[in-house]
């Protein structure tokens, strides 16, 4: 359970900074500037790890729960 909420966690977070993002440069008359691509590519990342960690839940909860009984 916990494995899922840091999932969406990520996924969520990067969703909301992409979103703050996008309204930042779209309604912001100062920087009327087009959105730059390796920033979107870098807010992207704990998206995609947190949909990985979403996929493999189960697996990666597993494998904490044996670590940690070690």
């Amino acid at each position: 359970m916990l494995v899922r909420f840091i999932a969406v966690a990520l996924i969520g977070w990067s969703m909301v900074d992409f979103g703050l993002d996008w309204a930042g440069h779209h309604y912001s008359p100062q920087t009327h500037s087009e959105l730059k691509l390796p920033g979107m590519i870098e807010d992207s990342v704990p998206a995609l790890l947190g949909l990985v960690v979403l996929i493999k839940a189960k697996a990666l909860a597993e494998w904490i729960s044996n670590a940690l009984d070690n």
